[in-house]
């Protein structure tokens, strides 16, 4: 049965990507910035809101591990508002990024995020 909340009718646009297909398209046609820890890959879309993909492999450790960096990673774009609209974009996670601190993985993602941002105004 669908809940239905009647005094909140606003629609939650969902800002994640799902599909293989959109992963690997991102990944052929993107623009690639990287850092320490951290790739990026940006593309422009036809579309108005942004959406993000997080790639984590199997061989930064078990299921808790990535999890725990994934929610860290979703918080710290949230929190200081990195994505802009009509881009497309992936984080992907390098060897050893699990072994991070919250500000250190912040510092890096804010500087990624600002290479993108000086290399879109050309």
């Amino acid at each position: 049965m669908e809940e239905k909340n009647y005094k909140h009718n606003k629609i939650k646009i969902d800002h994640r990507l799902k599909k293989n297909k959109q992963f690997n398209y991102i990944f052929r046609k993107g623009i690639k910035y990287h850092s320490k820890n951290f790739n990026l890959y940006a593309v422009s879309s036809k579309f108005k809101t942004y959406k993000i993909g997080y790639s984590i492999s199997k061989k930064e450790g078990k299921a808790n591990k990535r999890n725990l960096l994934r929610r860290r990673l979703k918080e710290i774009v949230r929190k200081n508002q990195l994505v802009k609209d009509n881009y497309n974009y992936i984080l992907q996670a390098k060897n050893g990024a699990t072994l991070l601190t919250y500000s250190e993985i912040e510092h890096q993602l804010i500087n990624l995020f600002k290479k993108h941002e000086e290399n879109k105004s050309f």
